[in-house]
């Protein structure tokens, strides 16, 4: 009873005086992938109420961490010994190091653990020991490297390899080794891979060889990795990556030139380069690929003033002065005239251009070399003299000595002081052999010269008198100079004054001056070198362009420069652009720093192949045959023979040949694709006897050239239209020309020959031939054949079932039913031609009043073989009745009739006769089905 109170409890047993009591920190290590942790000092709880049960006791540790992966566990809770243990894996790569916080807890007052007591807060660090489990593994799956024949390299290139070990015993690598025996290389412990010996590209080219790592644990890797090594010749300074031939493929924009192109320096120590690139063109036309429309088309297409005067025109019947020079031919259309010293033309007066003012202008291409001979004379290329027994100069172009001379002499009626009277210029372009465009503005007395467009102001101005005036007329010549003596009976041409060399496109306009626009426009080249995204080049690149066929680029660094020559182009803007080759020079400079010996690039010359186009197949088509009464012919505004007028064109892609190709034991179709382009001039001749003035015409009214690039001209051996303009324009232009004749009777046709051509002759179209037939008064009536040949006013009436017979060509005779559809509308015909007899009987005179109102109830049988001689003007009251029975007869009927033999084809109609059967169509549109014709189905 001794140590029980009345509660019958052990005073003792009931009381927990102390806290358990541990270390401050302890330090463990445990390897990854073990559980047990080894920790100095050994986890060890004390407590001061041992030994007393339960308050002397050690219960449990807890553990206080974000993510610890680690329990305490009790080994003896008298003793207080514990252990530490991961509750997961651990491991090194994910977590080298852990802290937390530990307490130790007592048993509490009783068996019920109520009252316990807990340490103080105690820092637990652990590092995690590392397994070496991870093999060595190389940065890249492949290396690859080049080397200079003839060299000793301490280092070709650099191989790494890396381990996923978390120590640096594990994790690092010690050495690596070239597995490959027998090769002329060594690698350090750093990876760095050099050759052992000189190697020699003739004796091998590449090497192939493994390497494999080791780190520091020995561990080797799994794979080995791939060294390839490549031989090349001993450096020489110049470009790469570049093809000597380009091809351009018309209609593609710009191309570039050289994409993979880059300069090899051979490491030399550049401080700047410059980079010349020349387009060589001067082969094709005048000097590059421009325009070959005429020079009244191009000066139209740029804007330029009109009354220019052509002194070389092309030859024609009513410019053949030029028929007799020499052209240079094969020059793509272009309109090129040779002069060889022993020519020369002399423009008619009536092509002369007169009155020229204090303002004109003189324009020409040329191209022009050296004076022959040893002793240089004047060459003339323009000049306009005295026509007979003198021979005085008035104006003057020519050459001397490689200068330019423009002389021009006023007459004493104009000015009469001492005035500028010739011009000299001395210009290298002069006496180059390429072509030049030149321009002479004269606003006496100042003149000034264009070359290419730039302004020149002649050097040398030298003054002289007026020429008196003189009755004598004057004459113009091309290639010399017309002198004319009144010691001989004939006017001769000065032989030593005869040109030597090229022209083309040689103009006067008098009253005007060109501006700069037009003269740039004028000779401009539409092919030529194009760098693109120049805002993406370095900021050191400098690039320089010269008339499109040179670019200049500088740059202080190499790279820079390769990736500028990368960007430039070659462009071509012609929709027909010349085909061939155009020639390309490259040129490099470099500068070196200080006094080291700069590089020699080599030049490159490569070339551009313009391929041929597809050329275009113009084609005219309409009526080829327009028979048209006299009154009408007769009449203030005669007939348009080419109303019905389509122009087309077309190419073909795919076989060049125009048929079928064999190609890898299959036939292809070429594809036909019909493209729009320009026109530059449409010819209208008259085939047979020209024109007569006093009874006939053929011209266009001004008010169908307005809106449009267009003029015209014309003469009784026909009209020319031309300008640089689409094929619509054409067409409508060409639908309004008319034909008109006041003295029909003693003609029974009119036959005309259309032709029209792009880029001045290079594509022209077919010859479309159309005869406009006289449909004189009626002959005796009993003589016409009512059946076969109804009116003209009447429309024909079209039966869908004889078209399938035609178009499939079958002979079968048609159903009863047609037939007698057939035999009714003959009737009908019969019975119309009758009222046409008795009102034409009754009123011959009074129709004649009435031709203006009936005129576009007229039909064009233009290709009809019959002779019908009913006067249509006649029976105006009766064509309406008649119309209205014909759409009641006109049940499902399309296209024509054929009766017999006879096919009677539906005419052309003019604008309110389709208004007319648009509305008929709609009355009836319960009856019939609307039909389309087109004539060209069919053959008469």
């Amino acid at each position: 009873m001794g140590y029980s109170n009345f509660y019958g409890v052990c005073p003792l047993c009931t009381v927990n005086k102390h806290k358990p009591w541990i270390e401050t920190s302890y330090h463990g290590v445990i390897t990854e992938n073990m559980d047990t942790v080894l920790l100095d000092p050994p986890l060890v709880a004390l407590d001061k109420d041992a030994p007393i049960p339960y308050a002397g006791e050690i219960c449990a540790f807890k553990i206080f961490g974000q993510d610890a992966p680690f329990e305490a566990v009790v080994l003896n809770r008298t003793s207080g010994e514990g252990v530490l243990k991961a509750s997961s894996q651990v491991d090194c790569e994910s977590q080298k190091e852990y802290t937390f916080i530990i307490q130790a807890y007592d048993c509490g007052a009783g068996p019920n653990g109520a009252d316990w007591k807990k340490s103080h807060k105690a820092v637990v660090h652990i590092q995690v020991n590392d397994v070496n489990e991870f093999s060595p593994v190389f940065r890249e799956s492949l290396y690859k490297a080049s080397v200079t024949e003839g060299k000793i390299y301490d280092s070709i290139l650099q191989v790494e390899a890396w381990d996923q070990d978390c120590s640096p015993q594990y994790s690092q690598i010690c050495n690596y080794e070239i597995v490959t025996a027998g090769t002329p290389f060594a690698i350090d412990r750093n990876g760095n891979i050099r050759n052992t010996e000189q190697l020699s590209f003739d004796k091998q080219q590449s090497y192939k060889i493994l390497v494999s790592a080791f780190d520091c644990g020995q561990k080797k890797a799994k794979e080995d990795v791939g060294v390839h090594i490549e031989v090349k010749p001993v450096c020489r300074p110049g470009w790469q990556g570049w093809n000597k031939r380009v091809d351009y493929e018309p209609g593609t924009g710009s191309k570039q030139l050289f994409p993979k192109m880059h300069l090899e320096t051979c490491g030399g120590p550049l401080s700047g380069m410059k980079v010349m690139l020349e387009l060589q063109t001067n082969h094709i036309g005048k000097g590059c690929d421009r325009e070959t429309y005429s020079e009244k088309s191009l000066q139209k297409l740029c804007g330029a003033a009109s009354g220019s005067t052509d002194l070389l025109p092309a030859p024609s019947p009513s410019t053949n002065w030029t028929a007799s020079l020499l052209t240079d031919s094969g020059r793509d259309s272009d309109l090129i005239y040779r002069f060889d010293g022993h020519q020369a033309t002399n423009v008619p007066d009536h092509a002369v251009p007169q009155n020229l003012t204090d303002q004109f202008t003189v324009a020409m291409w040329m191209k022009h070399g050296p004076s022959p001979g040893l002793r240089a004379e004047k060459e003339t290329i323009l000049c306009n003299s005295d026509k007979t027994e003198m021979n005085r100069h008035h104006y003057s172009l020519y050459v001397h000595n490689c200068r330019l001379v423009f002389l021009l002499r006023r007459d004493f009626t104009q000015i009469d002081t001492f005035r500028p009277a010739e011009f000299h210029w001395k210009l290298e372009q002069i006496c180059d052999k390429e072509w030049h465009y030149y321009v002479i503005n004269v606003e006496f007395p100042a003149v000034t010269l264009f070359v290419d467009g730039v302004t020149y102001e002649p050097y040398l101005v030298t003054d002289d008198w007026p020429i008196h005036s003189a009755k004598i007329d004057t004459q113009l010549t091309v290639g010399a100079c017309w002198q004319g003596h009144h010691h001989t009976s004939h006017p001769i041409l000065l032989d030593s004054s005869y040109f030597h060399g090229s022209l083309s496109g040689l103009t006067i306009r008098p009253g005007r001056i060109e501006t700069q626009k037009v003269i740039s426009c004028l000779q401009a080249c539409k092919e030529g070198l194009d760098i693109n995204s120049l805002e993406s080049l370095a900021k050191d690149i400098k690039v320089r362009e010269n008339m499109k066929s040179v670019l200049v680029v500088e740059g202080e660094d190499v790279d820079s420069i390769n990736t500028a020559m990368t960007k430039i182009s070659y462009i071509n803007s012609r929709q027909f652009p010349t085909p061939g080759l155009r020639r390309l020079h490259i040129t490099a400079s470099v500068q070196c720093f200080g006094e080291e010996t700069c590089l020699s690039i080599p030049d490159i010359r490569a070339v551009v192949m313009v391929l041929p186009p597809s050329e275009p197949r113009i084609t005219i088509t309409g009526l080829k045959q327009l028979i048209r009464p006299a009154s009408e012919l007769r009449g203030p505004l005669g007939v348009a023979p080419f109303k019905e007028l389509r122009i087309t064109s077309t190419v073909m892609r795919g076989d060049a040949f125009g048929g079928r190709e064999w190609r890898e034991n299959t036939y292809q179709k070429c594809v036909v694709t019909e493209v729009m382009h320009n026109l530059d001039y449409c010819d209208v001749l008259v085939i047979g006897d020209e024109l007569n003035p006093e009874r006939e015409s053929l011209e266009i009214h001004h008010s169908a050239l307005l809106g449009k690039h267009l003029d015209a001209t014309n003469s009784t051996s026909g009209i020319s239209i031309y300008g640089v303009d689409s094929m619509a324009h054409y067409e409508q232009a060409l639908r309004q020309l008319r034909y008109r004749n006041w003295r029909p009777a003693a003609l029974s046709e009119r036959r005309f020959r259309l032709t029209c051509s792009e880029l001045n002759g290079r594509y022209t179209s077919n010859e479309f031939n159309l005869e406009v037939s006289v449909l004189h008064r009626a002959a005796p009536m009993e003589h016409i054949n009512h059946v076969a040949a109804p009116p003209q006013y009447m429309r024909p009436v079209h039966h869908p079932l004889m078209i399938h017979a035609l178009n499939s060509h079958t002979s079968a005779a048609p159903p009863a039913a047609t037939v007698v559809i057939v035999i009714c509308i003959a009737a009908l015909v019969v019975i119309v031609v009758i009222g046409i007899y008795r009102i034409h009987a009754t009123h011959q005179e009074a129709s004649r009043d009435d031709e203006d109102e009936v005129k576009d109830l007229e039909t064009d049988w233009g290709s009809s073989a019959l002779n019908i001689t009913i006067n249509p003007m006649e029976v105006t009251a009766l064509a309406e009745a008649v119309r209205g029975e014909e759409c009641e007869e006109e049940d499902e009927d399309e296209d024509e009739e054929l009766v017999g033999s006879v096919t009677i084809a539906e005419s052309d109609k003019s604008d309110e006769e389709e208004e007319e059967k648009e509305e008929g169509s709609e009355e009836v549109v319960g009856k019939r089905e609307k039909s389309e014709w087109d004539s060209s189905r069919v053959t008469y």
